[in-house]
């Protein structure tokens, strides 16, 4: 079987694919953890399958099943992808704003009969502390990570987890249009990728590393800004880790943004460089 027909089958499975299946079966290249209440796995899904394992015949095991992230999951996997924020809600939501047909069908009154019992619907942090201290290891071990978009909110969450990524989140305006502004040029990642405008969340975060990894900003060129944090923010940096390679890009909370064409030319340069193909 061919690897893009193996990672098709995969992500078939989607959320359902469950840690022992995870375990038990052929493992791909690449382990990606997808999909928060705000993002939808499927468009992540999507999205990668095209420019990650179509483009570059990278297979993905994918799941959005937070627990499947341990040290035995990783054990056998080149790379580590994330794209999902730091929460779960084991109780469920306050309201269904993020169902876009709910929304889209006038939010209609939501009956049921008989009532769904009152509940008081939190977030809360998922990542364990077993969790953070095996991203650590396997990056530090050889394996290598690409973190993507919201990933920065788990940065919040977990020591070992920020230390790998290099950062934590601070938040981001609502949806609007930016640039995204390569400033290595001769950067692995940025090579032959232009400067390119998308609609997008511009997410800001506290960045812990050295600025010279970093290799491109995102900057909104109206002058918008978030809170006192600028008009500019970090959107990509790289770095070796112990054994290992990370790589965080801040564009991807839309299906449109993942598909930029400058943009899938910075998501394959980061995989090559991540797995050492060339550079």
């Amino acid at each position: 079987m061919n690897p893009n027909r193996r990672t098709a089958l995969r992500s078939l499975a989607g959320a359902a694919l469950a840690p022992a299946i995870i375990r038990s079966a052929q493992k791909a290249t690449a382990f990606g953890l997808i999909g928060d209440r705000y993002h939808n796995s499927d468009y992540i899904r999507t999205g990668l399958n095209r420019t990650i394992a179509r483009d570059l015949g990278v297979s993905i095991d994918f799941t959005d099943e937070t627990r499947a992230l341990n040290e035995e999951t990783l054990h056998g996997y080149k790379m580590l992808i994330v794209l999902r924020d730091g929460m779960i809600w084991p109780d469920g939501y306050p309201d269904e704003t993020t169902n876009a047909a709910w929304v889209n069908t006038g939010k209609p009154e939501l009956v049921s009969d008989p009532p769904v019992l009152p509940g008081k619907p939190k977030p809360a942090f998922w990542m364990k502390p077993h969790q953070g201290k095996a991203v650590r290891k396997f990056v530090e071990d050889g394996g290598v990570a690409l973190f993507m978009h919201n990933t920065t909110h788990v940065g919040l969450t977990d020591p070992d987890f920020r230390h790998v990524l290099g950062a934590a989140y601070a938040g981001h305006p609502p949806i609007r249009t930016y640039k995204a502004r390569v400033t290595n040029p001769n950067h692995p990642v940025t090579r032959g990728v232009r400067d390119f405008i998308v609609t997008d969340e511009q997410h800001y975060m506290e960045y812990d590393k050295d600025r010279k990894y970093i290799f491109l900003e995102t900057v909104n060129e109206k002058g918008l800004t978030y809170q006192n944090l600028g008009a500019t923010a970090p959107g990509g940096w790289s770095y070796d880790y112990g054994k290992g390679r990370v790589c965080y890009l801040s564009p991807g909370h839309l299906l449109r943004v993942l598909w930029n064409p400058e943009y899938i030319k910075m998501q394959h340069n980061a995989v090559r460089w991540l797995l050492r193909q060339g550079s």
